[in-house]
């Protein structure tokens, strides 16, 4: 489908999943506002590269998504919101007795405060136009847990429950919530991160990724940011305007275990 004239704001942007999910909404047509925590040339000129290679609007602003006035602002200054993703998110790995209770504060603030003030305040740009999607990235995480990353997944288990709340608050209005939960997705950060897994665990490559990165997604494949943003533009489309407060997983079949 075709999303021209369509504002997308992405959070968290200028890397990995956010910024593949931004190439396939600005490819669909979607002017894109592409947005981290820095300020460099290389940011602007990353939304500047979509922007050509597209013929879309695309913009970078820095907010710091751990500032809920900062989340606000990108809305208020992005100017409209059509399509709203929830993508910002970090990670820290400690047993929950020895989780640094600084750790455990940025977590939930970038991976669930964030998504709670920017949908606040993109909510009456969505219904001013008469339309508005809200696709929050959570994970798989979000729907079961694993060991040591207790933060992460209390953050992610609270965006799929705000996610169907805020489905029910709109679900007469033609503005649609859902939430995407990807398992392991090939990243440069996570590509990055195979070598020395290699060496710690007297791997090959292959080993690795399958039975190490891969132990719990069954098909043994990474999703691709490709796929994530396939996916959210199917959630902006006309075909799925009654599915709403609800998940899709990525997952490669993690969750049906």
């Amino acid at each position: 489908m075709s999303l021209a004239g369509k504002t997308a704001i992405i959070t968290g942007s200028n890397s990995g999943i956010g910024l593949g999910i931004a190439r396939e909404l600005a490819r669909a047509g979607a002017d894109v506002v592409l947005n981290s925590f820095t300020d460099r040339d290389e940011d602007h000129a990353l939304a500047a590269e979509i922007g050509q290679q597209t013929g879309t609007k695309a913009r970078y602003i820095k907010a710091d998504m751990s500032d809920g006035d900062a989340c606000r602002a990108l809305i208020e200054q992005a100017g409209a919101c059509d399509i709203l993703v929830n993508n910002a998110g970090i990670q820290h790995v400690a047993p929950i007795d020895q989780f640094p209770a600084d750790k455990w504060d940025a977590i939930i603030a970038i991976n669930m405060n964030s998504a709670f003030h920017t949908t606040a305040a993109a909510l009456p740009m969505m219904r001013k136009a008469g339309w508005g999607r809200v696709v929050n990235i959570a994970s798989a995480h979000g729907l079961t847990a694993s060991p040591f990353k207790a933060a992460y997944i209390a953050a992610k288990h609270g965006v799929v429950g705000m996610t169907k709340t805020v489905a029910l608050e709109t679900a007469q209005e033609p503005i649609t919530c859902n939430a995407i939960c990807p398992g392991y997705v090939l990243t440069p950060l996570v590509e990055a991160q195979i070598p020395n897994t290699m060496k710690e665990y007297n791997m090959s490559r292959e080993d690795v990724v399958k039975n190490v990165l891969l132990e719990r997604q069954p098909s043994k494949e990474f999703a691709t940011v490709e796929q994530l943003g396939g996916t959210t533009i199917f959630l902006c489309s006309d075909a799925a305007a009654q599915i709403t407060g609800t998940t899709i997983s990525v997952d490669g079949g993690w969750t049906a275990l």
